[in-house]
């Protein structure tokens, strides 16, 4: 009976004071507490573990549907911008197009006012007067392509410039 004594002890010591795999052999143990506390304590481990990954899985699809939403709205913004920059892209060629024609037109009636011309003075007289009528459109085509241009720019940056806006108060609110 020593040596059961000296397995009793060697058990209770291996096993942390219940013995499980000894019941048979020693009497009656807690070895049916343990086990129905080992069992709560893993399905509380698995119910939590699970909640959380279920919450983790929740959050995932609602930030892929808001970035989904950001890169939509990202992506028509930009299609925005092209079409304005088109837009103003056509404006200036149109006026460039038109300030050609009419510069050419010009110079071909002076061109035949100038054949026509009876003396020296009266053909320096044209050219002269062709000459400061042809430096003041071109100044004023350059003034009207510029209001032009600026006008496109601010176009095309305008959605690019909200979305920006947008994307800063978005992050802002995120801290």
């Amino acid at each position: 009976m020593a040596s059961d004594k000296v397995l009793i002890i060697l058990a209770d010591f291996f096993l942390g004071g219940q013995f499980l795999c000894f019941r048979p052999f020693f009497g009656d143990y807690p070895m049916n507490d343990g086990i129905e506390t080992m069992t709560a304590t893993v399905e509380k481990m698995t119910s939590t573990s699970n909640q959380m990954f279920k919450d983790a899985v929740e959050k995932s699809m609602t930030t892929l549907n808001e970035v989904n939403a950001l890169s939509k709205t990202n992506i028509e913004a930009v299609v925005e911008s092209v079409t304005a920059a088109t837009k103003g892209a056509e404006a200036v060629s149109a006026q460039a197009v038109s300030f050609g024609k009419k510069n050419w037109e010009d110079l071909i009636s002076v061109s035949k006012s100038l054949s026509t011309a009876k003396s020296l003075q009266e053909v320096m007289e044209m050219q002269s007067t062709y000459a400061k009528s042809a430096l003041e459109a071109y100044v004023s085509e350059i003034n009207s392509l510029n209001e032009t241009l600026t006008s496109s720019f601010k176009n095309s940056v305008q959605p690019l410039n909200a979305r920006m806006t947008a994307v800063v108060e978005k992050f802002q609110s995120v801290k």
